[in-house]
Formats: C-alpha cells, sequence, structure tokens
C-alpha cells in the first residue's frame, strides 16, 4: 500500500535499554548513543516514504518500551491491545491504547491468563499467523481469535521454538512470499506461501519491514539481502545493530498500521 497511507506509532529510547528482557541471547553492552543515532535514522526513513509518525517521548520505567509493536495489533476494522507475556513490559500498554485512539475507533484487549506479543502475529490479507512461544500462549491465540473472528480473519498457530517472536522468524516481502529462517518454526502451517530462505550464516536475518514500496532490511545481513535482490526484490539496508542486541528486530521498533 502507499506509505501515505500508513501511520506510525514510534516510541524514544529510554536510557534503561541496557535492562531489556532477553530470553534467547546473551547480555551485550549496548551503546545509547547510537542506538538514539540508528532510531532518529529509523524515524527519518518513515517520514522520508510519506508515512505519518506519531511519536512518544521515552519512559525509565520501561527499559523495551521502545518496541511498540508488541503492545497491539491494529487491524483495519479495529485495534486489539495485548497481554505481554513479559510482566515487566504489561504497563507499556495504556500509553500505546491513547495512541491507538484517534486512529481506530474499536479498541478491544487481551486479558490475563491469556498472553499475547504482537511480535508474534502476522497479517497476510485475512489470514493472522500467531506464534506459541515464550510470550505468547494458547489462551492468547483463542482470545485474538475470538475477537477477529467477526471481522472475516482466520488464525492460524504455529509453533516457535527457536527464536523470542514469530516475526524473528519469518515476515512478509509481498502478498505471497514470506522470508523465512524454517529451523526456527512449524513451516507447514503456511499452507499457500512461497518461501526465500535467510543465509545459513544470518539465522536472525528474517524480519524485514515494508514501507509503501521500499523493503527494509537489517544492514548487518548483507548475504540474506543478497538474496532477496536476487528474487527481484530491492532492499534498502536500515541498521539496528544496537537493538539486535536487545533481541529485537525492525517490525519492533514501529506499529505500522493503514490509516482509515
Amino acid at each position: 500500500m502507499p506509505a501515505q497511507d500508513l501511520v506510525a506509532i514510534v516510541r524514544d529510547v529510554a536510557r534503561s535499554i541496557e535492562r531489556c528482557e532477553l530470553t534467547h541471547i546473551s547480555r551485550e553492552p549496548i551503546d545509547l548513543g547510537r542506538a538514539r543515532l540508528q532510531h532518529e535514522d529509523y524515524i527519518a526513513g518513515l517520514g522520508r516514504n510519506g508515512v505519518e509518525v506519531v511519536r512518544l517521548d521515552a519512559d525509565e520505567a520501561y527499559p523495551d518500551g521502545c518496541f511498540v509493536e508488541d503492545a497491539a495489533v491494529v487491524l483495519d476494522e479495529l485495534a486489539v491491545l495485548t497481554m505481554p507475556g513479559a510482566p515487566t513490559r504489561r504497563g507499556e500498554v495504556a500509553s500505546i491504547a491513547e495512541a491507538l485512539a484517534p486512529f481506530r475507533r474499536a479498541i478491544e484487549r487481551v486479558e490475563l491468563p491469556a498472553t499475547l506479543d504482537g511480535g508474534d502475529v502476522l497479517l497476510a490479507g485475512r489470514r493472522i499467523f500467531v506464534g506459541r512461544g515464550t510470550r505468547t500462549n494458547d489462551a492468547g491465540i483463542e482470545a485474538l481469535r475470538r475477537i477477529v473472528a467477526p471481522h472475516g480473519y482466520a488464525v492460524t498457530a504455529v509453533e516457535v521454538p527457536g527464536c523470542l517472536h514469530l516475526k524473528s522468524a519469518v515476515t512478509a516481502v509481498d502478498d505471497g512470499t514470506l522470508l523465512a529462517n524454517r529451523a526456527w518454526l512449524d513451516a507447514t502451517r503456511f499452507d499457500g506461501f512461497a518461501f526465500l530462505d535467510v543465509a545459513p550464516e544470518e539465522p536472525g536475518a528474517a524480519n524485514v519491514l515494508r514501507v509503501g514500496d521500499e523493503l527494509w532490511a537489517h544492514a548487518g545481513c548483507p548475504l540474506t539481502a543478497e538474496r532477496l535482490q536476487r528474487a527481484g526484490f530491492p532492499v534498502v539496508p536500515v541498521d539496528i545493530s544496537e537493538f539486535v542486541k536487545a533481541e529485537a528486530a525492525l517490525t519492533c521498533k514501529s506499529l505500522l498500521f493503514r490509516r482509515v
């Protein structure tokens, strides 16, 4: 869709990001200054493409707060506020709800004991794939299914044994093609889609972000970018190396949705 039809909610990077949640990787020092510069470049790229950017202040109480994708799932018909699987992140949702209010009149909520992270939710047309892993449980998947079913969406659960979120392992490069690390998920659940595989040397390269006509990929994964280029998908490299240390990726850093 044209980028001019898109809205992106972003949040500035808190100094406390060094205390971010980690599950599958070891902690490394995060260069705060460099992380903030990378975040500015990311936001500038959204604006360059005509995306309307809603920018929220950093909140030092939430080290992972800049990863706004996890706090909501936004469809054309409604927004669904999540219940993050990490208890330390649940307070992030309130400010995202406030930011979404001007854009979606219908807003639903996932409630405990259900847990759901937005990073586990991959939208592909009227199909929604949801990763079952450390942050999203069966009750969370069922809660999302119940909320979206009246709007014509089908929800498919996907086992994600190898990484933090579903979108760490797979994202869409177009409406029918997925970029994936198939070692990290149950790829049999994606019937009807074509697969492109990440370079074996770059297992974390599957997370890409479509911004209008651009396809953003982490600059630290050049071998996978080369594969995408050969398959006919021109790539815009975006450096998020400091956020990779926080077990994050490109889609994590914005809540990107269509203005309706």
